[in-house]
C-alpha cells in the first residue's frame, strides 16, 4: 500500500534553454482568459512528467529532435501557448499572442529507466534536475506559459517533463495539447481534436449575479498546517484496497465511484492525522470537470479550465467519530452541486469578489487525473510507462492537494496512486489509520477525541 521514494542519484547534463516558436506565422492578438481561468487559486505552475521506454522501431531517432519539431508544429494550432500572460484592470488576465514560443530544455542523464525502480510514481528522485526551473521563467505574468525538458536516458528511453501555467489549461486541456504534439511527432498534419479557445463561454454574466452557494470561497479564520518537516509518500489503491473500503460502507453506497470512496477515506484519515480540533470545521475540496454539465456540453476541443472546486464541510469530531459513510455522503453531495448554473454563478463570483483563492484553512483538495490520460501521449515510442503529475502538494498554497493517478503495481494490477504530503508525525498517524481501514478494523473513537497514539 504505502511506498517510499527511491534514493536514486543522477547527473543531468542540460543544454541552454531555448524558445520554440510556432513553425508558421500565427495571429498577433490579445485573447482574454475566462473568469474561471484567472482566479487566484490557479495562478501557479503545475508539473507533469512522462517516462518512455526504449523502442527498437525508433532506432536512430532522437526524441529531443522529434519532440522539438512536433512542438513547433503543434503551436501553430495552439499558438496562445507561445504567448505571454498580461494583467489588465480588475486583475483580468489575457494572453498576448506574441509568438515568442514556449521554453525548451534538451538534456541527458547518466541513468537507465530501470534504475528508477519497478513502479514509477511520485515523489520522483531529483525532480528538480528532470524539470529545471529556469531562473526568471516561473512568473505567472510575462513569462513562458509552458516549459518542457526532454531528458535522454542511457537505455534509449527518455523523460518528458512539463511545467504549465495553470491559468491556461486544466488537466484535460493539457492532455489534449500533449496528444496533439504526439500526433505531429507521428506525422499528422493537423490535430485529431481541433483546439477551441472560446473562453467567453465561461465568462461572467453582465451584470454578474451569484445564484449558488460557494462555500469553497468563504473567508475562514485559522492557521494552515505548518509545512516544515514535510514528508511525501504515495499510496497505491488497487482492486483489493478499493474492495476493502467498499465493505466499510452500507450496500446503497457501494456503487459510488472510486474517486468518491478514496476522497472520503483520505479526508477522514487526514483529519485524524493532523489532530484537528474536534469543534472546528474541516473541508474537502473535490475537483469536478464541468464540461459535460453544460447544455449543450462545452466543445470537445475546449482546452481552458472547465472545473469547479465544490467543497464538503464537517465538524472534525463528527467526521472522525462517524463511519466512512458519513464523509462519503458529504463528498457525493458536493460533487452533485456542480451544474451549468453553478459554473455561471462561480464566474460571476470571481468578478464580484476580485478573483479570490479558494479557502485553504483546514482544507484539503483532491483531483482525479485518471481520465486525463496523460500517459497516452505517444511521440512515436509508444505510450508512457508513467504519465501524470510529477508530485503531490502542488498549488498556489503548497501541501493542500493530492491527485488520483493511474498506475500499475509490481504485480501488473491497474489501480491509482495517491501522493500525500504531511508533516512527519501526522504521516505516521495517517498510515496507521489507513492501514486499519484497509484491514477492515477502523480505529473507533470516543466523542471529543480524535488524535491517534502510536
Amino acid at each position: 500500500m504505502a511506498t517510499s521514494s527511491t534514493s536514486l542519484v543522477l547527473k543531468v547534463h542540460r543544454h541552454e534553454p531555448e524558445l520554440i516558436a510556432p513553425a508558421k506565422p500565427t495571429p498577433h492578438e490579445y485573447k482574454l482568459l475566462s473568469d474561471i481561468d484567472d482566479q487566484e487559486g490557479l495562478r501557479f505552475q503545475i508539473p507533469v512528467i512522462q517516462f518512455y521506454k526504449y523502442n527498437p522501431s525508433m532506432q536512430g531517432k532522437d526524441p529531443v529532435r522529434v519532440i522539438r519539431e512536433a512542438l513547433a508544429q503543434a503551436l501553430v494550432f495552439y499558438y496562445p501557448f507561445a504567448g505571454r500572460l498580461r494583467e489588465g484592470p480588475q486583475r483580468k488576465l489575457m494572453v498576448d499572442c506574441t509568438g515568442e514560443g514556449l521554453m525548451f530544455i534538451e538534456a541527458d542523464a547518466d541513468v537507465t529507466l530501470e534504475q528508477f525502480g519497478d513502479v514509477l510514481q511520485p515523489p520522483f528522485p531529483c525532480l528538480e534536475e528532470l524539470l529545471y526551473d529556469v531562473p526568471g521563467s516561473t512568473g505567472v505574468l510575462n513569462c513562458p506559459v509552458i516549459l518542457i525538458q526532454v531528458t535522454r536516458l542511457r537505455c534509449g528511453g527518455f523523460i518528458f517533463a512539463l511545467r504549465l501555467n495553470h491559468t491556461m489549461s486544466d488537466a484535460a486541456g493539457l492532455a489534449q495539447f500533449m496528444s496533439a504534439v504526439g500526433e505531429m511527432a507521428r506525422g499528422w498534419l493537423t490535430p485529431s481534436i481541433p483546439p477551441v479557445w472560446e473562453r467567453h463561454l465561461l465568462a461572467a454574466r453582465d451584470p454578474p449575479r451569484v445564484t449558488c452557494k460557494h462555500r469553497e470561497y468563504e473567508e475562514v479564520e485559522g492557521t494552515i498546517v505548518p509545512y516544515d518537516d514535510m514528508v511525501h509518500r504515495s499510496f497505491f489503491f488497487g482492486p483489493t484496497e478499493v474492495s476493502a473500503l467498499r465493505k466499510l460502507v452500507p450496500e446503497h453506497l457501494r456503487k459510488c465511484s472510486t474517486f468518491e470512496l478514496l476522497t472520503a477515506c483520505l479526508w477522514r484519515c487526514r483529519t485524524i492525522a493532523i489532530q484537528a480540533n474536534p469543534e472546528e470545521e474541516v473541508r474537502i475540496i473535490c475537483i469536478v470537470n464541468a464540461r459535460s454539465r453544460f447544455n449543450p456540453p462545452l466543445p470537445s476541443g475546449y482546452y481552458g479550465n472547465a472545473f469547479a472546486f465544490p467543497v464538503a464541510v464537517a465538524q472534525a469530531g463528527k467526521l472522525c467519530q462517524n463511519p466512512l459513510e458519513y464523509s462519503l455522503e458529504l463528498v457525493k453531495q458536493a460533487k452533485n452541486d456542480v451544474t451549468e448554473e453553478y459554473m455561471k454563478s462561480l464566474a460571476d463570483l470571481m468578478v464580484i469578489k476580485g478573483r479570490p483563492h479558494f479557502t485553504v484553512i483546514r482544507s484539503y483538495l483532491v483531483s482525479d487525473v485518471t481520465h486525463a490520460r496523460f500517459g497516452d501521449a505517444d511521440f512515436g515510442w509508444g505510450k508512457a510507462v508513467y504519465g501524470g503529475p510529477a508530485k503531490g502538494g502542488v498549488g498556489a498554497i503548497p501541501g493542500v492537494a493530492s491527485f488520483l493517478i493511474p498506475v500499475k503495481n509490481k504485480k501488473g494490477e491497474a489501480g491509482v496512486v495517491l501522493p500525500i504530503t504531511l508533516p512527519a508525525r501526522a504521516m505516521e498517524i495517517f498510515v496507521k489509520e489507513l492501514d486499519g481501514m484497509l484491514k477492515g478494523k477502523p480505529i473507533e473513537r470516543k466523542p471529543g477525541f480524535i488524535s491517534s497514539s502510536l
